[in-house]
């Protein structure tokens, strides 16, 4: 009877071993694969951002948590920007600078693994060091666009309104007191068209809807094409500074 028990106990201790075993191969191809997918990210063009320095005057300050403010002499708004999926947050660079230059204060947030999703929250604590601008935006390019759109949402006290760039709300924002702007390049095949108009209802009706005429997905950013995008038939830098001119429209 003592060799049946012991038998019985060292199959359970087997399988339990085994179990184990089985859990920590699976957890570790799982983050493997995380490991892979995050770090297949789309780099910033250096060398084309470092070209775009506009002739204005513009303070570029880092912030307690890591974000970036790009600070205007004269301010009309402030707007925090949440960078696409998987995309380095250096790649908008050029987009703050432009900006600046029109007079808004841009702080641009670098995300966990470049996924916004990751850091919904990342904007919090920004407002208080820069505590002289009165009028603040969310903004956000593709998921950093729905992103910063739910982050508006659950404090839409605290800001005037959320500007997606190639972007849609998950949120209802329709009766939040918030205004919003989309805009979106012609060309752009990445982001989805069918959950865009889908997703209309969440939108206020006085929505401030921009489609930039030969630009694409990618031309928000400096990182090159985004793969299953098209080229545009406008450089880089003229949709950036058409997004620029658009922003500081939406927010005076």
């Amino acid at each position: 009877m003592m060799k049946v028990s012991r038998r019985i106990r060292m199959r359970r201790q087997a399988r339990n071993h085994m179990i184990i075993i089985s859990t920590l191969v699976a957890f570790a191809i799982l983050f493997t694969c995380f490991g892979i997918y995050v770090n297949d990210c789309y780099r910033a063009d250096t060398a084309a951002i470092d070209a775009y320095v506009p002739e204005v005057n513009i303070e570029e300050r880092e912030l307690k948590g890591g974000a970036v403010a790009y600070i205007p002499d004269e301010c009309i708004a402030g707007v925090i920007f949440y960078p696409g999926g998987k995309v380095e947050a250096a790649a908008y660079v050029p987009l703050m600078r432009a900006l600046a230059k029109e007079g808004i204060l841009a702080v641009l947030v670098e995300m966990p693994f470049n996924l916004a999703v990751l850091k919904k929250t990342a904007a919090n604590g920004i407002k208080d060091q820069l505590f002289w601008v009165d009028n603040w935006y969310m903004a956000g390019h593709s998921l950093g666009g729905s992103m910063a759109a739910d982050y508006a949402a659950d404090n839409k006290d605290d800001y005037k309104g959320v500007i997606l760039l190639g972007a849609y709300s998950s949120k209802n924002l329709s009766n939040s007191g918030l205004k919003v702007a989309s805009i979106y390049g012609s060309l752009d095949t990445v982001m989805n068209k069918k959950n865009y108009v889908g997703s209309m209802g969440n939108l206020p009706a006085d929505l401030t809807e921009t489609i930039i005429e030969g630009g694409n997905h990618s031309g928000f950013g400096m990182y090159g094409l985004q793969e299953g995008d098209t080229e545009a038939t406008i450089t880089g830098v003229a949709q950036i500074e058409e997004t620029a001119r658009l922003i500081a429209e939406f927010v005076k």
